[in-house]
């Protein structure tokens, strides 16, 4: 299997909007969970309005990602931007970093069932790297699931990714590894 990755464009909302499908890729989530601001209640939220939301950043190109396609069909999804525009990572003190504002961020995937374990997520890490090396950036974070260090979990606890995936990548843990989540983190 080929698998072709592009850096996320205003043109290509539909084809993100075709892999998300009618329930924005895991329970109308529209990869905006980790963009909620203090106080935004989610079953209110997600849905329609996590799409619409979403759609308003990609127009504006304010949202950054990489797509992934097998024979011209959207098949994966990872976010991508820097830290300060995921405001939800600086309320988890697990999270915490001193340097928060220079970090870049990969807080989520999604691959489509049937694409899974085939390298999507690999390929999209890597098109992420290369991207965000382009803008400028020196540091990279990811959040992987922390339930991943020992064993396969199931597909819905791996949306941040697996702390494997990250470090084949070259990344290192970061933080303090008994604090409740992870930090994974490269820098250049």
């Amino acid at each position: 299997m080929e698998i072709v990755t592009k850096e996320l464009n205003p043109e290509l909302w539909p084809e993100l909007e075709k892999l998300f499908g009618s329930n924005g890729a895991c329970g109308g989530c529209w990869c905006m969970s980790w963009r909620n601001e203090k106080g935004t209640k989610w079953g209110e939220f997600k849905g329609e309005k996590a799409r619409e939301a979403q759609k308003r950043l990609v127009e504006n190109g304010d949202s950054k990602g990489i797509l992934a396609f097998s024979d011209s069909e959207p098949i994966g999804w990872l976010s991508f931007g820097k830290r300060i525009e995921y405001c939800k990572l600086n309320r988890a003190p697990s999270l915490a970093c001193d340097d928060w504002q220079e970090v870049w961020s990969i807080p989520c995937f999604f691959v489509r069932r049937g694409f899974r374990g085939k390298g999507v997520a690999t390929a999209m890490l890597s098109a992420a790297i290369k991207a965000i090396k382009e803008a400028g950036g020196k540091i990279i974070e990811g959040y992987p699931s922390k339930s991943t260090i020992n064993s396969r979990q199931p597909d819905a606890f791996t949306w941040t990714g697996s702390v494997s995936l990250f470090l084949k990548a070259g990344f290192k843990i970061a933080g303090d590894e008994k604090r409740s989540k992870i930090r994974v983190r490269m820098v250049f």
